[in-house]
């Protein structure tokens, strides 16, 4: 095969990396990288547990070819927590019980990110929208949505009474 090098800022560190044409974005992270919060669901976009950020925008890393992200900013849930704090986002997700099994919390997280950038005060509905993409196995959606909602309002500096 043709491989290819390619640079890549993953969770702020510059990476250059030698793939072959046909590896996916996801298979890189988890393999190359050795980032395996993103998980591998479906392999076919249904599930969205490989969402990460490329970019600023959440995309399923199972459809994105890693050679497209040559110069391009990738964010995994890795991203979230810093020096050992979880972000608002993942005490929210841990306070309103809305890991459970876990496997789609890392897309959850990186899906609720994009949803929180766009909407700082997203309503039941919005979280429910656009949290479309991504299935929780589970079918733990109600804890989910408290907990994006609850993380908008701990961001914003005022803590919501969760029900």
């Amino acid at each position: 095969m043709n491989e290819r090098t390619i640079s890549i800022d993953v969770n702020g560190e510059q990476r250059r990396v030698t793939v072959e044409p046909r590896t996916l974005l996801v298979h890189l992270l988890r393999e190359q990288l050795g980032l395996t919060g993103t998980h591998i669901g479906c392999d076919t976009s249904q599930c969205g547990a490989c969402t990460v950020e490329l970019d600023g925008s959440a995309v399923k890393s199972c459809t994105v070819l890693a050679v497209q992200c040559e110069g391009a900013r990738v964010r995994t849930v890795e991203s979230l927590a810093k020096d050992g704090a979880l972000s608002a986002l993942q005490q929210a997700f841990m306070d309103n019980h809305a890991l459970q099994c876990g496997f789609c919390t890392p897309g959850m997280l990186m899906s609720s990110q994009e949803i929180l950038r766009r909407h700082p005060e997203p309503t039941e509905a919005q979280v429910r929208e656009l949290l479309d993409g991504n299935i929780c196995r589970c079918t733990g959606y109600q804890n989910i949505v408290k907990a994006v909602q609850d993380a908008a309002s701990r961001i914003a500096g005022a803590p919501r009474t969760v029900e």
